[in-house]
């Protein structure tokens, strides 16, 4: 079926036109045409049944620290451990079209997001003695200016050698009738693919060739300033406990708080919203009085190779998300629409977590390695962040 037969066999007859464009071809043979009907038959996910799932408490692993820090020191000096900074967003919520990490949350000097995020994994490189593969997603909108930053501060100290980038894989939008969009002549209207899409976006960059034998993926996202990055205590808890994955995780501050909640899901590790908690089961405690559904992530995970090659092989869920999207009218206009008019195509991370089978929730002290930086201000904004860096002896 040549593309003039697919565009007609999937209700795309307005791209017709544009077909004597081979960049514009090009992209239409990329398109995942089951992906795109799925925006037909939207519905309200299904959950399964929801039970709590068993994790590594702040008590346990303090007892064990010399045993995990152990393994996970040996693991990154067998060069078995990967970092991936997600790094494809921009700081719009921070008042900066510039990417994310290029944002200055210092007050008496210059401190970048992603110099934070440097010196954080520094400390775990001085600790074992040897260097973490740096593998930084950026996105089709700020990948060179992302590549420049990073040359123009010398890496912020770490060895280049060590450092790779790599783009997002973008997925084409359509609007409520499943109509491909446009963003202008020729050019189809496209978004990230979602958290979900690291590793597929990192094998179709071909840079882990570079880096044999890792054996482990540390994913971790670029606004949280305090995390630990390759935490040897961490690893080795994760291979300690024989699971495929493992998550950081802070205990909830209260049963209404809005963060994602680690749990089971038919028996297998999810991440499942706070709005999907019953009110019952929010506030339900355990036989020592602490909230059943207790785990709340911070996007910090471990991820086994072997179970993404596994999981790669599978269709990870497509979520159909209803947005705005910017695009080019039927007279040549283009709109930025003041209401959703559109679909997206997005996969999430979390629901690697699930297809990984086997999960190891590892408390983390939210004071020491939560500081979101989400907002200008207010809730998880750049003073708070500030406050909680300035408290953990972070000079600004």
């Amino acid at each position: 079926m040549d593309l003039r037969e697919k565009l007609l066999a999937n209700g795309q007859e307005h791209l017709i036109k544009y077909l004597t464009d081979g960049d514009f071809c090009a992209r239409l043979h990329e398109i995942d045409w089951e992906m795109l009907a799925l925006c037909k038959q939207v519905e309200p996910e299904k959950r399964g049944e929801i039970t709590p799932i068993a994790g590594l408490r702040l008590p346990e692993i303090a007892q064990r620290r010399g045993e995990f820090e152990k393994l996970g020191v040996e693991a990154v000096q067998r060069e078995e451990v990967a970092a991936v900074l997600l790094a494809g967003g921009q700081g719009t919520r921070l008042g900066s079209d510039a990417p994310k990490g290029a944002f200055n949350i210092g007050v008496t000097r210059t401190l970048y997001i992603f110099e934070q995020q440097i010196n954080n994994l520094l400390e775990v490189c001085k600790l074992c003695g040897a260097y973490v593969p740096l593998l930084i997603m950026t996105s089709e909108k700020n990948d060179e200016e992302t590549r420049a930053f990073f040359a123009e501060h010398g890496y912020f100290g770490y060895p280049e050698s060590y450092i790779r980038f790599f783009k997002q894989e973008m997925a084409p939008a359509v609007d409520l009738n499943g109509k491909l969009l446009l963003e202008a002549p020729a050019r189809l209207a496209l978004s990230p693919n979602g958290n979900g899409g690291w590793y597929s976006s990192l094998i179709s960059a071909g840079i882990m060739q570079d880096f044999p034998s890792v054996k482990w993926f540390n994913v971790f996202a670029v606004d949280n300033v305090l995390q630990r990055i390759a935490d040897p205590v961490f690893i080795g808890a994760t291979i300690a406990s024989n699971k495929r994955c493992g998550a950081k995780v802070v205990t909830k501050a209260n049963p209404e708080e809005k963060v994602g909640v680690l749990c089971l899901e038919d028996g297998l590790p999810a991440v499942i919203e706070y709005y999907e908690l019953t009110p019952e089961m929010a506030n339900a405690r355990d036989g020592a009085g602490d909230l059943c559904y207790l785990y709340g992530v911070i996007l910090n995970y471990l991820f086994e190779a072997k179970a993404l090659e596994e999981i790669a092989s599978q269709r990870i869920p497509v979520h159909v998300v209803k947005k705005k999207v910017p695009y080019l009218n039927e007279e040549g206009n283009f709109i930025k629409p003041e209401r959703e008019n559109g679909y997206k195509f997005e996969t999430l991370i979390l629901d690697m977590v699930k297809l990984a089978g086997s999960c190891l929730p590892f408390e983390v002290a939210r004071e020491k390695e939560f500081a979101p930086v989400k907002n200008r201000t207010g809730v998880d904004s750049v003073d708070t962040a500030r406050a909680l860096l300035a408290q953990n002896g972070v000079i600004l």
